[in-house]
């Protein structure tokens, strides 16, 4: 006999980011992440990391830290076109029904104006 599945995790605070996968679900339009947008996150303790591209950002990195259910980071890309651009952000983790995280992010530029709010999150697994 095989042992059940563990539970999602239900509580923020307690998700590990390390490995997850999350993909731009919406954005003001200041800014540059999008539906085509991946990220792939990493985190160790409370250092929290991820690369992510696709849209109109060709590669982009971030790295910030992490406090129970929220993230404090910087971000910085190169876009298609060959600008860069960067900026500042938080973020709240959000556990979905179906075990899935969500994360609200409100972030503000710090090349250029604007500021803005976007959602990010784990892709339905088949």
């Amino acid at each position: 006999m095989t042992d059940p599945a563990p539970a999602p995790p239900t509580a923020p605070e307690t998700v590990d980011l390390d490995g997850r996968t999350f993909v731009g679900v919406r954005n003001t339009a200041d800014g540059d992440v999008g539906t085509d947008t991946l990220f792939a996150y990493h985190q160790e303790g409370d250092l929290v990391w991820a690369e992510y591209a696709g849209g109109p950002v060709r590669r982009g990195f971030l790295v910030g830290t992490r406090a129970g259910d929220g993230l404090s980071f910087r971000y910085s890309h190169l876009d298609t076109a060959g600008q860069t651009a960067g900026g500042a952000c938080t973020s709240r983790i959000e556990v979905l029904g179906d075990g899935r995280v969500r994360l609200h992010e409100t972030w503000a530029w710090e090349s250029r104006p604007g500021t803005g709010r976007s959602v990010v999150e784990e892709p339905h697994r088949p």
